[in-house]
């Protein structure tokens, strides 16, 4: 109910809808309807008048292909209370001791108009006026019903036309994928569609080159920075022993944003092709990698479970996201699961957390919780960024949480594959 194509429809169909009832009721309030009175009076007038002929004159029987004329039985068939109750009510008051009826009589296409003669004939004559309306209501509402289904097939088709544009635009963001990426669309049908369908690819030619601009240049700032790194490195060797070391600690935490920053950029453009592997199985190597240089780290419950993904990169998010949890929490709790068509990789700890009003930027580069707390602990503040961006590239995601009883909670998802 909420969409524009629905609400438009329903304005314009009940805009007209309006129009079309108050022209039909101004219409039947203008024109002027039969008077069935004076047409019963007429018609009593000529039943009088050919009843007074026929009884002083000599009529003859009617051929045996007309129904109009003097015969011996009255006509077959329904009779018509209405217009019978208004012809004799006339006659009464002209005061004619006769009784007439009209009959839908199958000897003949129109109403006829029957009463008994004096000598016990029966006379019988067209009735010209027009019968009395039947089924009025059910007219109108046959009329308002077929104005309802056509405005309403018209308005669908010219509402449909006139937001293809809007429809197009809601496809191709909802087809936008994890990298930002939009398909090209083609550009035909009714010229609003092709317009639409110019920009949106104009649109993402240009964010296109805007991306790859921005990795190109982190990428080659990343790069060119090891040059004059290796060049302060080799001076640093000449330096006094107590200034060397301090040297050699910000050359090496240079370097590390520079690996990190070369890192995310080719996470954001991997496009290798990925394959089915065990979580589980690779979550128990990274595991015992760990364990072996000294870190806490402690595998709590494991379920086979196949993903599709990229091996080597998916390795590297797990090993960042365990190492942060044991770094800054205190120890690290892996636990990998399945449920409802996901493969979930669950690790926490029992550390600070994060404050919640952080929360929306830890994925951004670069950023740390505590800077002046974190300052002993080597890192660029990228691998947050990095195991996102992974997540994302094997069409997972990453979310963090904070436990009720202190620490954090990273929650790394997958869609299942079938098992190798």
């Amino acid at each position: 109910m909420n969409r524009l194509r629905t609400k438009l429809t329903l304005l314009l169909v009940a805009a007209l809808l309006l129009v079309s009832v108050v022209a039909t009721t101004l219409s039947f309030l203008l024109l002027t309807p039969p008077r069935f009175d004076e047409i019963e009076d007429a018609v009593a007038s000529q039943w009088a008048l050919v009843a007074d002929l026929v009884a002083h004159g000599n009529v003859p029987v009617p051929m045996s292909d007309r129904v109009i004329g003097v015969h011996a039985q009255p006509p077959s068939g329904e009779v018509l209370e209405a217009p019978t109750h208004g012809i004799n009510a006339a006659l009464a008051t002209r005061g004619r001791p006769e009784r007439i009826a009209v009959y839908k009589a199958p000897e003949a296409s129109w109403p006829v108009l029957a009463g008994r003669l004096a000598d016990g004939r029966w006379l019988w004559l067209p009735l010209a006026a027009p019968p009395e309306p039947r089924n009025q209501h059910w007219a109108l509402f046959g009329w308002v019903l077929a104005m309802l289904i056509g405005t309403t097939l018209v308005m669908l088709i010219a509402v449909r036309r006139l937001t293809a544009p809007l429809a197009l635009l809601e496809r191709t963001v909802a087809t936008i994928g994890p990298g930002g990426e939009i398909s090209p669309l083609a550009e035909n049908g009714p010229e609003e569609v092709r317009a639409a369908a110019r920009a949106i690819n104009l649109l993402a030619s240009r964010l296109k080159q805007a991306m790859e601009s921005r990795i190109r240049l982190v990428a080659a700032a990343g790069h060119d920075l090891r040059t004059p790194m290796t060049r302060m490195r080799l001076r640093a060797e000449f330096l006094p022993d107590e200034d060397r070391d301090i040297w050699i600690g910000d050359l090496d935490e240079l370097n590390r944003i520079a690996d990190s920053a070369i890192q995310l950029v080719r996470e954001e453009v991997e496009g290798s092709t990925r394959s089915p592997i065990r979580l589980d199985t690779l979550v128990r190597d990274v595991t015992d990698e760990l364990r072996e240089v000294g870190l806490a780290i402690r595998l709590d419950s494991t379920v086979e479970v196949s993903i599709q993904a990229r091996p080597l990169s998916l390795r590297r998010a797990i090993r960042n996201l365990t190492i942060n949890a044991a770094t800054h929490g205190g120890g690290a709790h892996i636990a990998v699961s399945s449920a409802e068509g996901e493969a979930r990789v669950t690790i926490s700890d029992r550390g600070p957390g994060i404050p919640e009003a952080l929360m929306g930027q830890v994925f951004e580069p670069f950023f740390r919780v505590d800077p002046a707390r974190g300052a002993e602990i080597p890192g660029a503040g990228l691998g947050l960024a990095i195991a996102r961006e992974i997540a994302i590239g094997n069409g997972g995601r990453l979310i963090l949480q904070n436990r009720p009883e202190g620490g954090l909670v990273q929650h790394l998802s997958f869609p299942a594959a079938s098992p190798t």
